[in-house]
């Protein structure tokens, strides 16, 4: 299976032309974090790889095409570490399990605070769509799963919940991380946990 990033003039094939390829993509994150969308130039990637733009360009053809690789990779890693917040923590009851689930999302989202930002509030909304909707999909059928086997509430079917709640908590999880409000973290935790568990209260 080709692992190769999007929009690349060719398919590396040597163990160095691939290790080029990673280095440029490595080097498209530090330029997208540290200098935004707009600056975020092939020239400056090349610098920041350690390369002349002539070599940036035997394997991307443009800006466009460096960020869209770093976006696709980046966003996959993200996704990855949200799955393993929900699936490291399974065996706990379910208050716990949602309390810690969202300790360590918040912890995820501040490690990746700039990113976050990024695709919230600078990338094309184009461009970063298809990323966190195959984000919300991946939690969502593990959240679907865990209700389905779990059954803690008979009044809606888990699929609408875990639709729901993943939303929720992704919208007001990454305002929370992006706003700084003036609500204690302990706080933002305790009550967005009491408005999951409210939702998932059984039918009277």
């Amino acid at each position: 299976m080709d692992h190769s990033p999007p929009g690349l003039r060719k398919t590396p094939q040597q163990q160095r032309s691939r290790a080029m390829v990673e280095r440029i993509v490595a080097a498209g994150r530090r330029v997208l974090i540290e200098q935004g969308y707009e600056r975020a130039t092939t020239n400056r990637v090349a610098e920041a790889a350690g390369i002349s733009p002539g070599s940036l360009y035997q394997y991307f053809p443009n800006k466009e095409a460096v960020l869209q690789a770093v976006v696709e990779r980046y966003s996959a890693e993200i996704a990855e570490e949200l799955a393993a917040v929900v699936t490291d923590r399974l065996d706990l009851p379910p208050e716990e399990l949602i309390r810690a689930s969202y300790e360590s999302l918040l912890d995820l989202l501040g490690e990746h605070r700039e990113y976050v930002r990024l695709m919230a509030r600078e990338l094309p909304r184009a461009r970063v769509a298809p990323h966190i909707e195959a984000m919300e999909r991946r939690v969502g059928e593990l959240v679907t799963a865990y209700l389905t086997v779990a059954r803690p509430t008979r009044r809606v079917r888990p699929a609408t919940s875990a639709w729901l709640l993943v939303r929720m908590v992704e919208f007001l999880s990454v305002q929370y991380v992006l706003e700084e409000p003036d609500v204690g973290r302990g706080e933002f935790v305790e009550e967005l946990t009491r408005l999951t568990l409210a939702h998932l209260a059984p039918a009277d």
